[in-house]
């Protein structure tokens, strides 16, 4: 088995190393937040790649939070596409995405328009549309 690099690339995508990209999100205090709704998609995105459920719990909104999270076994995630972001008012947002996973040998995609509550400055998933 091959080790994993101290700095690996970020799973989600953009062309930076995980502790410049979406894990100083991941490990920062809580006055270290995404700046904005596509920032915080993409780091949950990587937290899903990387299996960081206290930060998916903690960076969805709690009236639509669950009360645990599962990870589903040997699921490997593929990749990333932001295909929209658009503010709604200065506190609400929606990105647009696609991702790509592979379960059982079988490949996947969840496309995704997901809304944004910003609440005491923090971006919070709030919940979902699955798109055909």
């Amino acid at each position: 088995m091959r080790a994993m690099p101290a700095d690996p690339p970020c799973p989600c995508g953009l062309p930076a190393r995980l502790s410049a990209c979406c894990g100083r999100w991941h490990a920062g205090p809580l006055h270290l937040q995404a700046p904005d709704a596509a920032a915080l998609m993409r780091s949950r995105y990587s937290a899903f790649v990387l299996r960081l459920a206290d930060y998916l719990l903690a960076t969805w909104h709690p009236r639509t939070r669950p009360p645990a999270l599962d990870f589903e076994p040997g699921q490997r995630w593929l990749g990333l596409q932001v295909l929209a972001h658009q503010m709604q008012d200065a506190d609400r947002a929606t990105v647009a995405f696609v991702a790509r996973s592979k379960l059982a040998g079988r490949a996947q995609v969840l496309a995704e328009t997901s809304r944004f509550v910003r609440e005491d400055g923090r971006w919070l998933y709030l919940d979902g549309t699955i798109q055909p």
